[in-house]
C-alpha cells in the first residue's frame, strides 16, 4: 500500500556540534501516538518499581519474623514458659538439661531448621511440664538435708543399724512442709515411728510421705496441688529433734527421694 505524504513525517536529527543533520522519517501516527508509548514505558517502570518494592517488603517481614523465631528459640533453650517456671518455683526446682532436644550442636541438630529445633523444644518442654505435674518432684521444704537414704545407724541406739526409708530436711518446728506434686490426701493423723504424719496419693501409683510433723493442715480425702501446705515441722514419733521426715514411694515401695529432687537426675 501507497502512503500518502501527509502519513509521513520526516524527524531531523541536529547533530550537536553542528557537523551535519540526519533526517529520519517515521509515520505521522507513531509520533501522534508517542505520548501513548511513553505512558505505557511508564506504567511499566511503576509496575515493576511497585514488585520490587513489594517483594523487598515481604523479605524484610520474613527476616522480622525469623528474628523473632531465634529470639523464642534462644529465650526457650536457656527457660520454660512462665506457667512451668511457677510450677517449678514452688517445688524448688532451678532448671533442666536441654542437651538431648538438638541444643548441644550434634550433626543431627545442624541438620534441623529453625522452626523443627523449635517445634522440638515446644514438644520438649509440653512433655516436661506434664510430667512435673504428676509426679512427685522437688523439695518439701527447702533446706540442707540430715540424713540420707538407706542404712544408717539407728539415732537411738548407735550400736545397731536401720533403714531409713527416706531423707530428712533440716528444720525448725512450725516451719511449713509443702506438697511436691497434685495429688490427694490418703492419710492424715499419727502414723507410729512417723509421728504426725500425711500421706499423699499421686498419679502413676506414686505416694509421698510427710513424717514428724508438730502440725496437720489437711484432711483425708483432700485435693492438694503442689507448692500447697500440708503441715509443719516437728519432732513427733520416732525422732530426736524436730526435722521433715520425706519419702517417695511407687506401687506402696519406698524409693530414694534424692532422684526426684531434680530434673537432670
Amino acid at each position: 500500500m501507497k502512503l500518502k505524504p501527509s502519513d509521513i513525517s520526516t524527524v531531523i536529527i541536529v547533530n550537536k556540534n553542528k557537523e551535519g543533520t540526519h533526517t529520519l522519517q517515521v509515520k505521522t501516527k507513531h509520533i501522534s501516538r508517542f505520548k501513548q508509548y511513553i505512558y505505557g514505558v511508564l506504567a511499566v517502570i511503576v509496575t515493576l518499581s511497585g514488585t520490587i518494592i513489594y517483594l523487598r517488603s515481604q523479605n524484610q517481614q520474613q527476616e522480622e519474623e525469623k528474628k523473632q523465631l531465634m529470639a523464642q528459640l534462644s529465650k526457650l533453650k536457656g527457660e520454660v514458659p512462665p506457667p512451668a517456671i511457677q510450677d517449678l518455683k514452688k517445688r524448688g526446682l532451678k532448671g533442666f538439661s536441654t542437651n538431648a532436644v538438638g541444643g548441644n550442636g550434634n550433626a543431627e541438630a545442624a541438620k534441623l531448621t529453625d522452626e523443627e529445633t523449635y517445634s522440638l523444644y515446644d514438644e520438649y518442654l509440653s512433655r516436661l511440664v506434664h510430667t512435673v505435674a504428676f509426679t512427685p518432684m522437688g523439695y518439701p521444704r527447702i533446706s540442707s538435708l540430715t540424713s540420707y537414704f538407706g542404712y544408717r545407724s539407728d539415732p537411738f541406739n548407735t550400736a545397731s543399724a536401720e533403714f531409713h526409708p527416706g531423707i530428712d530436711f533440716k528444720g525448725n518446728r512450725g516451719d511449713e512442709a509443702k506438697c511436691t506434686a497434685n495429688g490427694k490426701v490418703v492419710f492424715a493423723g499419727r502414723y507410729g515411728g512417723y509421728g504426725n504424719c500425711v500421706r499423699i496419693a499421686h498419679a502413676n501409683n506414686f505416694e509421698t510421705l510427710y513424717g514428724h510433723l508438730s502440725r496437720i493442715t489437711v484432711k483425708v480425702g483432700e485435693q492438694v496441688t503442689v507448692g500447697e501446705k500440708i503441715g509443719e515441722v516437728g519432732s513427733t514419733g520416732h525422732s530426736t529433734g524436730n526435722h521433715l521426715h520425706y519419702e517417695v514411694r511407687k506401687n506402696g515401695k519406698a524409693i530414694n527421694p534424692i532422684k526426684f529432687l531434680t530434673l537432670n537426675n
